[in-house]
């Protein structure tokens, strides 16, 4: 088994930007790149292995072909992949959305909920984006202030910077602002309850779908109860500086700055994903090297085992 890099699938939503193409390195033709799902097996999108023997396999075949030891053992209590990974260019703001827990996606959507975690790449000063409410609310108030467009009134706005982290639990009420760029670690899922979007018309030239009694039904309304912290403190060790940005039972995410090289081992237990955020280097496995650069996602099968990393760069590094 040998590291590949992963062509990601592109999606051109009416707020995105152009960052993801010229600064990232992401192939699409499409006006805008609002998103690029990284490490993705999802059926909306999935990631092509871009390099090696598989080169032109999607992620999910070359899973059912080599089957789901490729993944680790800590994935063998899901039945599917359970993990998405996005790089989001927002020049635009997201509509207020909330998405279900498990038990909800199962039996309405038919797939996994979305718990999902932010971390800030980049941002134009002064943004923010909201994240939960300032107090909790009756259903009741939430149900009436989405009938006469006064939600925002409520919602917690917090302005953001470089390096923050927000873990979005399911059923937490949230919309990414404007001039904000986010790599986002989630569930496996594609569903998303709109409850509002500032009145904007699609590219059809109508009102965007709202979702609103499900969004009823699935949102916590309450105040968040973590920080833009990330979880751990930054550890130094050797050449680089390691920092665990959030847990939980669908993924772990740490990001890594490095100005040397540096040991990894992908053992038994889980797949390595890879996503470079700035700065160059080199994956050294096996005895053959992949250059790495940003806005390259890598993919690392269980059970590769031992591998470098070497160079001066900023990845985040995710396993289940």
């Amino acid at each position: 088994m040998k590291p590949m890099k992963l062509a990601a699938p592109c999606k051109d939503y009416i707020w995105g930007g152009t960052k993801l193409r010229t600064d990232y390195g992401q192939k699409c033709d499409a006006e805008r790149v609002a998103e690029s799902w990284m490490l993705s097996c999802h059926k909306d999108g999935s990631s092509v292995i871009a390099t090696g023997e598989y080169a032109g396999v999607s992620l999910p075949d070359y899973i059912k072909q080599a089957g789901k030891e490729v993944l680790g053992t800590h994935c063998e209590k899901f039945e599917q992949f359970p993990v998405l990974v996005k790089l989001i260019d927002a020049k635009n703001r997201l509509s207020i959305q909330v998405h279900p827990d498990n038990d909800y996606a199962q039996r309405h959507e038919h797939e996994y909920g979305k718990t999902e975690m932010w971390y800030v790449v980049e941002n134009e000063p002064g943004a923010t984006l909201y994240y939960g409410f300032k107090e909790p609310i009756p259903k009741s108030e939430f149900e009436e202030r989405i009938k006469n467009n006064t939600l925002l009134e409520v919602l917690n706005e917090v302005e953001v910077h470089p390096g923050d982290v927000y873990m979005i639990e399911s059923g937490t009420l949230h919309a990414i602002g404007a001039g904000i760029l986010v790599a986002e670690i989630q569930q496996n899922s594609n569903s998303t309850y709109r409850v509002y979007d500032y009145g904007r018309l699609g590219t059809d030239g109508k009102p965007r779908e709202l979702h609103v009694q499900k969004a009823l039904d699935v949102t916590k309304l309450e105040h968040p109860t973590r920080s833009a912290r990330p979880q751990g403190e930054p550890e130094k060790v050797g050449d680089c500086t390691r920092t665990l940005l959030a847990s939980c039972p669908y993924f772990t995410v740490h990001r890594v700055e490095l100005n040397g090289k540096m040991d990894l081992n992908a053992g038994a237990e889980s797949f390595h994903s890879i996503l470079v955020l700035s700065g160059e280097g080199q994956l050294y496995q096996g005895g053959e090297c992949m250059e790495l650069t940003k806005g390259d996602s890598v993919f690392i099968p269980a059970g590769t085992g031992s591998y470098q990393i070497s160079g001066s760069c900023d990845f985040l590094l995710t396993t289940e």
